[in-house]
């Protein structure tokens, strides 16, 4: 039975010196604070965290990084972004989305996320034609998962109109559409491909309420029995306004009342709620899957995040169009935009006294698990051995341990992690994947094919 012992571990009670864990099936069997399980576990000089959930994720978008930077003839948006990034997709091939995908996956190994959950969309050729195993796209996603190392929820994307009451398609979004009984066509085989994948969980995603009619949302969660549910919601105040004119409610509110919302279903964005939407979305056991670093490149708008926790809401972190890859960072930038809406600093902490980065950490922890349904979150027995292991020869950490996450999530960030551990599996070592020229070198030869289309 393998077993780390490591120097410092920040178990649910708090920091502890000289934690020993076994591990067995990539799972945690056995914790021992101030032990050395039996003198037979490695030495891991460093202190370990639980590897963080990365709820919401469009890998290929990774390969797009930096190109929708330049200002357009009028005023840019979601929507003129929205342009470019289907520009993009048009010259992807399959070898493409997994060479980005397993890059992107890497860099997640290394920014402190152990798992990823893939809001899985890019389907089909670039036609529109499904190929000849309709299943070709998602096998992709879960080699790159593989190639990585990183823990996958896939999350096969309902995409069935361009816009509200059952408009046509854009050419764009071609890749994108299936009706209903192709769509379970596809779930059920990207089923079968994650079966051969042992620990990777299926779930749906119905894109939102302006790519899905309410009649295919129904039929869709109907058939979807077990597994998370996720789709995006209010991302933009457009399609507030476009919901309301449709639907004769805001996406949040119309959700609540047409579906019983629970621990299985994450609403991405939730960022245009008022107060009774934000009041029943925390009680309703469902997650938020707020993304701050894209939200903030798109200029979607800031969340709700104090009447949200204060209400009992839970949420976890995604990197959704992977501009800049980094757990830590996405923590620091849901802060920072409650800290600027509101006028005031350590917004989300709930108490006199409490560490920012410790609240945000556990219920980015405890949500992203949730969400993805995946046993992981916490340094616990029957959770999954996944450790993000930070450098304690970093100057930063020097101190108390109780500023530790403070000085992570607000300072240091990427630079102070040291060694991931995924499954039991040591992937990152003084920062570095395992992998990482192997990956780097595939993905590096995709970016310089598109740059010369």
């Amino acid at each position: 039975m393998p077993a780390f012992v490591f120097d410092h571990a920040w178990l649910p009670q708090g920091w502890a010196r000289d934690v020993a864990v076994s591990v067995e099936g990539g799972m945690i069997a056995a914790i021992d604070a101030g032990g050395d399980a039996g003198g037979a576990g490695e030495r891991i000089h460093g202190a370990a965290l639980p590897g963080l959930a990365n709820l919401h994720c469009h890998s290929f978008q990774r390969g797009m990084a930096g190109l929708s930077e330049r200002r357009g003839p009028g005023d840019d948006t979601f929507w003129t972004w929205r342009e470019v990034m289907y520009r993009f997709l048009g010259a992807l091939t399959p070898d493409d989305v997994e060479a980005i995908a397993a890059f992107a996956y890497m860099e997640m190994i290394e920014g402190g996320f152990t798992s990823v959950g893939e809001f899985h969309y890019l389907h089909h050729d670039v036609d529109g034609r499904p190929y000849g195993d309709i299943g070709e796209m998602a096998a992709r996603v879960v080699a790159a998962a593989v190639a990585s190392g990183i823990g996958l929820t896939l999350l096969p994307s309902f995409y069935a109109n361009g816009g509200f009451a059952g408009a046509a398609p854009l050419p764009g979004q071609r890749r994108f559409i299936n009706d209903v009984e192709r769509f379970h066509r596809l779930l059920e085989r990207t089923r079968a491909i994650a079966a051969r994948t042992p620990g990777t969980v299926v779930g749906i995603a119905p894109h939102s309420l302006r790519a899905v009619t309410p009649e295919a949302l129904r039929a869709v969660v109907a058939a979807a029995a077990t597994g998370p549910i996720h789709i995006h919601a209010a991302e933009q105040a457009r399609e507030v306004d476009d919901c309301l004119a449709v639907l004769g409610a805001r996406p949040v509110e119309w959700l609540l009342a047409n579906f019983a919302l629970d621990r299985r279903w994450c609403l991405i964005h939730a960022t245009h709620m008022n107060e009774a939407e934000t009041r029943a979305l925390a009680a309703s056991g469902a997650v938020a899957g707020l993304c701050p670093l894209t939200e903030a490149s798109l200029g979607d708008g800031i969340f709700p995040g104090a009447p949200y926790l204060a209400g009992g809401g839970r949420f976890g972190i995604g990197t959704d169009s992977n501009i800049d890859i980094h757990a830590a960072g996405e923590l620091r930038q849901l802060e920072y935009s409650q800290r600027l809406a509101a006028r005031a600093r350590n917004v989300l902490t709930l108490r006199e006294g409490e560490s920012t980065g410790e609240r945000l950490y556990a219920q980015a922890c405890a949500g992203g698990a949730q969400a993805l349904a995946r046993p992981q979150g916490a340094i616990a027995v029957g959770r999954r051995a996944d450790f993000v292991v930070l450098d304690r020869d970093d100057p930063d950490l020097a101190g108390d341990p109780a500023h530790w996450l403070d000085a992570y999530v607000f300072v240091g960030g990427r630079r102070m992690i040291d060694k991931v551990i995924v499954g039991g599996e040591r992937l990152v070592e003084r920062g570095r994947h395992a992998a990482r020229a192997r990956i780097a070198g595939r993905y590096r030869a995709v970016v310089a094919r598109l740059a010369a289309l």
